[in-house]
């Protein structure tokens, strides 16, 4: 088969793998749909030698598929996988880690937690969904819902996954004010659960389209921190009060800063957005005004389903987010677009 490569500095490669065959406990997915991902671009950039990607997973010396929004149909089941867990001509969504299977973390769900053993993520240091085929243990499998595209569940996969176990880490209600900085797909993806969930939403990007996309989503009022100092606006628009709720997806320093001084006295700040830094004066914006900051890393197989079962449930239509449709051999095309951060979110279609 063939399969999509970061071999660094931005550029990718089309290489020729084996198809894969599953062992024990294993399943082999047919791909149809493969997302493309804001934290794909840390491996996309990467020099050719010698770096750690900001996830803090150290990536493969061998040349490893990308692709860590993998969603198809199950083609082959090996020993020892039940037919509840997996039949051929399921429809499934993969969580994209691997632990040990046995802890407490993974047990649970939570297989990126797991201490035990060093943990493998589809597309950085195992193989991920940019070919025909991509082999799973069968526990990271979660079911796609017939009413849910194939592009859905890869969204919901790691994307809009992640938006939504952050908004339910933060405990959203229809209640609140939620400032979302950064309107990339993750930030537009929280933007569309939040208002699905009741919240008013200020959504923020310096990118005037995205902002525009932002209020199609249901921002109820946007800003551009370009040309507005935020931290005011989001004090105008909230009566002096600040946003009950924050959150930063952009990544940037600034956009980390300017949240947290957006967010209200008992209010609560998440960061979601990988890498980078950012730099904190304790005394005046967290203890003087009780703060709670919350990181999100992503989401359990038990959220990713709930996930799913609430765009059924709600009607969202997570295909909005896609503003391009690629197949494997426009990966070069679609990963120079992508890396301008200007658009929307990309899907290759397989």
């Amino acid at each position: 088969m063939q399969g999509v490569v970061f071999t660094g500095d931005r550029t990718v490669e089309i290489m020729s793998f084996p198809d894969p065959t599953p062992g024990p406990g294993e399943v082999v997915l047919e791909m149809k749909a493969s997302g493309m991902c804001g934290s794909d671009l840390h491996q996309y950039r990467r020099p050719k030698v010698g770096t750690r990607p900001a996830s803090g997973v150290p990536a493969s010396a061998e040349p490893v598929i990308a692709g860590h929004e993998p969603c198809g149909v199950v083609v082959a089941v090996g020993p020892g996988v039940s037919a509840a867990e997996a039949r051929v001509g399921d429809r499934m969504m993969v969580h994209h880690y691997q632990g040990c299977a046995q802890c407490s973390h993974c047990r649970s769900g939570w297989q990126q937690l797991c201490q035990e053993v060093p943990i493998k993520v589809y597309g950085n240091n195992a193989h991920g969904g940019h070919a025909k085929y991509l082999k799973v243990p069968a526990n990271t499998m979660v079911r796609l819902h017939d009413a849910l595209s194939f592009s859905a569940g890869a969204a919901i996969s790691c994307g809009s996954g992640t938006a939504y176990g952050a908004l339910r880490r933060m405990n959203l209600s229809g209640r609140d004010t939620i400032a979302i900085f950064g309107q990339g797909p993750v930030g537009l993806a929280a933007t569309q659960f939040a208002r699905a969930m009741g919240a008013r939403v200020i959504a923020l990007d310096v990118n005037p389209q995205r902002l525009a996309r932002a209020r199609e989503f249901g921002a109820d009022d946007v800003v551009n921190p370009g040309s507005n100092d935020p931290v005011q606006a989001i004090k105008d628009l909230t009566h002096g009060k600040f946003a009950d709720l924050t959150l930063d997806t952009s990544s940037s320093k600034e956009g980390r800063s300017a949240a947290i001084r957006s967010t209200k006295v008992w209010g609560t700040m998440c960061f979601v957005g990988e890498g980078g830094e950012v730099t904190i004066d304790v005394s005046p914006q967290l203890l003087r005004r009780q703060l709670t900051l919350i990181a999100s890393w992503t989401f359990s197989t038990v959220i990713q389903a709930d996930c799913a079962e609430f765009c059924v449930d709600r009607k969202i239509d997570v295909d909005r987010l896609f503003t391009h449709r690629w197949s494997l051999d426009q990966a070069e095309q679609a990963y120079t677009l992508f890396d301008k951060q200007a658009d929307g979110k990309g899907v290759f279609l397989i």
